[in-house]
């Protein structure tokens, strides 16, 4: 397996990328995905990790910063916009096609928590790819708009509506608007926050078990207006016959974000359950990556086949 940087371009906005590639030499172009990282995530973490271990299965594969984000251009940095997203994963599909060593009409896309919905955002409007996977669902909207396990008072969402408001005037000004920082100082207080769910976040992101100097650990603040009017759900139905697999912690409380999507499927669709796993145990921790990584490849031998 070897591992390139390259770059493409997304909306006028250059994307870093890692293209893995399989050790063995193929005589025929290989069956290829696009790898999606969470939100304020970066290509060296989870997407990374399930980009190498599915090219040692036999796939090329192409993990990417989101446009603002990690070593991709754009600005401000740290935008998080859903519709900027789901064209990165179609300008990713593109680049794929011009590649060699990829067979154009075997790429699938895999997208994990934030990518995960945009991810089935971007199947919907493309019909070059053949199929989808996704690792544990979250839409970063509702995640927004309702909280991670879809509890939250509707008044918190309110305030933060009303303080990108104010960023955006405060910048009208020509002064810095500051950004939304993602995580507290410490695992105690993450979770008073967000409960287990807060302190599972806090130390993957901001311990060395996953921390990444490129991951900004902040959102700019518009892009919480930007959720607002967003749901990347709403096009699943276009998805049609195109099979869907989502692979869920059976401890995440993030896991209604996925059956929603499930719902909304129309084709052949399979939630698959990781026993004992939360939503963030399934971007690094061995043993639960390792069965998700075999159903992976299980779903894509068989739905990228020729």
């Amino acid at each position: 397996m070897s591992r390139t940087r390259v770059s493409f371009v997304s909306a006028g906005i250059e994307i870093a990328a890692h293209l893995y590639t399989p050790g063995a030499p193929a005589s025929v172009p290989w069956p290829a995905l696009v790898v999606g990282h969470p939100g304020t995530g970066v290509k060296e973490q989870t997407s990374g990790t399930y980009a190498r271990l599915m090219a040692e299965r036999g796939f090329v594969t192409l993990a990417f910063d989101a446009a603002h984000q990690g070593e991709s251009g754009g600005l401000p940095r740290g935008l998080e916009d859903p519709a900027q997203r789901v064209e990165d994963f179609k300008a990713a599909v593109s680049h794929l096609t011009t590649r060699e060593e990829v067979d154009p009409g075997r790429i699938g896309l895999l997208g994990i928590c934030a990518s995960g919905s945009y991810s089935l955002a971007a199947t919907a409007g493309d019909p070059r790819v053949r199929a989808v996977a996704t690792v544990s669902t979250a839409e970063p909207a509702r995640q927004f708009r309702f909280g991670a396990d879809g509890a939250q008072d509707p008044a918190v969402f309110q305030a933060l509506l009303a303080a990108a408001a104010r960023a955006r005037s405060t910048a009208a000004r020509g002064e810095d608007p500051g950004v939304m920082t993602m995580f507290p100082e410490t695992a105690e207080q993450a979770g008073a926050l967000g409960g287990q769910h807060g302190i599972d976040g806090f130390e993957y992101y901001c311990t060395p078990r996953g921390e990444h100097e490129r991951s900004a650990k902040f959102l700019a603040w518009e892009s919480i207006d930007r959720m607002a009017s967003s749901d990347a759900f709403h096009a699943i139905p276009l998805i049609g016959d195109r099979p869907l697999l989502q692979i869920i912690g059976e401890r995440a409380v993030t896991a209604w974000m996925a059956v929603e999507a499930h719902q909304r499927a129309t084709g052949p669709k399979e939630l698959h359950w990781i026993e004992g796993a939360g939503h963030v145990d399934l971007y690094d921790k061995k043993r639960y990556v390792g069965p998700a990584v075999d159903k992976l490849t299980e779903y894509f031998t068989e739905h990228l086949s020729k």
